[in-house]
């Protein structure tokens, strides 16, 4: 890349992420030479669906490939492959077991790859891809001399298996039997491949730089660049609540995301509790749970924030996250958030919340007392959650961290 000039990076993404923060983040610093995915509604033939189809005829499936839309990047930027992406998405729809599942995502990643790269080309001086759709595009950038990045969105696949695993051995009816995966192994030599090819691997949080580490993986080509996320901030502080407090977790109910732990906290706290997520346990776990807290299922994104309104404070204590954004829409709100370690937040301790151990439901309660009896306390978490979205929270903190990042790396 020549001195002073701006560098031209390839991104290649899978499926809709964070609304496609990182392309438009490239696009708005005038870094992205092009967006590489696999179906969206802006080109080929399902942009032709927005007036084929009325909103009022889509099923939801059709509905979510019309909002596929990476607002900043123009047509022009954007190369998919809609064939490819609707066989991924048929496939999945066939996929059972947790092996087919690991297997799909394998294939999806190395087809995909295989496709970018055909199209990778000059002027291109650096490529951003996402952990087991890189490795082939790694592998380009490699042989042509670019700046190779890879995001590392979740912590490495066989500590999430060990943690999901014990979380089966201590939980055993809670979801369905966890049977072996035969490609686990697979999919962790291709991370680790990823690795080796990347010049630059970007973790959202120090628990998912901390993965790599316990894998044995390059930690010193790791940096820790938190996520944001465009979520309209209260205009104030809240006020301590007179009354019970009311206890919020906004994501799937199971294992991963702790919900045992938010149980037995319920069963124990004098608070009121509710979840906001889709619903994945057996009967028998789902009926102990509704005992206590109020599940609502699967809530559409225009209606998520009026359960933010409803709470005092956030709680996710998840046993395996990359970042969570729940998080910093919780901030956002001006909630304390009570979350584990593992949740891969930027919450920090005794500030803006509490950070607690993986399955520790005693500190959920301890935690919730300090909040329910001191509105001291209450009132200053909340006025630091509110200021820490504002500054490091929001999509365009992140966009500053991520192309400093980047920027540095090209250094």
């Amino acid at each position: 890349m020549n001195e002073g000039s701006s560098p031209r990076i390839a991104v290649a993404q899978l499926g809709a992420r964070m609304h496609y923060a990182v392309p438009n983040i490239l696009e708005r610093g005038e870094m992205l030479d092009q967006l590489y995915t696999d179906i969206c509604a802006t080109k080929d033939w399902p942009r032709h669906l927005h007036t084929m189809v009325p909103r009022e005829w889509r099923p939801s499936a059709l509905q979510r490939l019309l909002d596929r839309v990476p607002e900043e990047v123009p047509p022009e930027k954007t190369t998919t492959f809609p064939w490819f992406g609707l066989s991924r998405a048929l496939r999945g729809r066939t996929q059972r077991t947790l092996s087919e599942k690991t297997a799909n995502y394998i294939w999806a990643g190395q087809r995909f790859g295989q496709l970018v790269t055909r199209g990778l080309g000059p002027g291109v001086n650096g490529v951003y891809a996402f952990k087991t759709a890189a490795l082939e595009i790694l592998e380009w950038a490699h042989a042509h001399g670019c700046l190779a990045m890879v995001e590392q969105p979740n912590v490495h696949r066989p500590v999430m298996h060990e943690l999901l695993t014990r979380e089966h051995e201590l939980h055993p009816n809670w979801e369905e039997e966890r049977e072996g995966d035969r490609y686990l192994e697979k999919e962790a030599k291709r991370e680790a491949k990823e690795w080796e090819y990347a010049d630059l691997i970007v973790c959202p949080s120090k628990f998912v730089r901390e993965g790599v580490r316990q894998s044995g993986g390059p930690v010193e080509k790791t940096t820790v660049v938190p996520y944001g996320v465009d979520f309209s901030p209260r205009s104030e502080p809240r006020t301590f609540p007179d009354r019970r407090l009311r206890v919020l977790t906004v994501g799937a109910v199971g294992l991963r995301k702790g919900s045992p732990y938010v149980l037995e906290a319920a069963s124990e706290s004098e608070a009121t509790f509710r979840i906001a997520g889709s619903i994945n346990v057996s009967e028998e776990a789902r009926t102990r749970l509704e005992r206590h807290i109020g599940l609502l299922g699967r809530v559409p994104r225009s209606e998520v924030k009026r359960h933010y309104d409803w709470a005092d404070v956030f709680l996710l204590p998840s046993i395996c996250e990359g970042s969570a954004t729940v998080v910093y829409e919780a901030l956002a709100q001006a909630l304390p958030v009570i979350c584990t370690p593992n949740t891969g937040s930027i919450v920090r301790d005794g500030e803006e919340g509490f950070i607690i151990p993986i399955r520790d439901s005693d500190a959920i309660v301890e935690r919730l007392t300090q909040l329910r009896w001191n509105s001291k306390l209450y009132q200053s978490m909340s006025e630091q959650a509110l200021s820490r979205y504002r500054e490091e929270g929001s999509l365009e903190a992140y966009g500053e961290r991520l192309t400093r990042s980047i920027q540095d790396a090209f250094r």
